[in-house]
């Protein structure tokens, strides 16, 4: 496997994509929580699965259990993607509980699942804190605004 995944870069992108949309649409709003500890561990998972969704170090990254892997990355990935943007689309304009957990677990199963099928220890390491911690911001923040 080489050490730099094209295909992984282009999940990312797709995920910062659509959060560079929500950003703009939600300017001035910002984590409504006020844990630093809860948002400091949520970055260092989502930095961190990102950067290793895109690199892979030799000797910890291991490669696809399978011949036809990579197709299934690419498959399952891109099914998650069309998902994430769909339910972006239906939840446009509300803010509802659905919302707020859909929105935050697919791009944990999205990271998760990559790490797994590509066996990359790191990737897995970091989607797995990146994932309590953006789905509990994300519920946290949901309960703040009242709802």
């Amino acid at each position: 496997m080489e050490w730099f995944n094209y295909i992984g870069l282009i999940f990312v992108a797709l995920l910062l994509i659509s959060n560079i949309i929500f950003a703009f649409k939600n300017k001035g709003e910002q984590n409504k929580q006020n844990n630093k500890v809860l948002g400091i561990f949520e970055q260092i998972g989502r930095y961190g699965s990102m950067i290793f969704m895109i690199f892979n170090i030799p000797y910890i990254v291991f490669g696809y259990y399978f011949a036809c892997g990579q197709i299934l990355y690419i498959a399952i990935n891109s099914a998650l993607m069309l998902v994430y943007y769909i339910l972006c689309i239906i939840f446009w304009k509300k803010d509802c509980l659905a919302k707020s957990l859909l929105l935050s677990i697919l791009p944990s199963i999205l990271f998760i699942f990559s790490g797994v099928l590509i066996v990359n220890i790191p990737l897995i390491a970091f989607a797995i804190i990146f994932a309590v911690f953006h789905i509990l911001i994300s519920v946290k923040n949901y309960i703040i605004e009242g709802n």
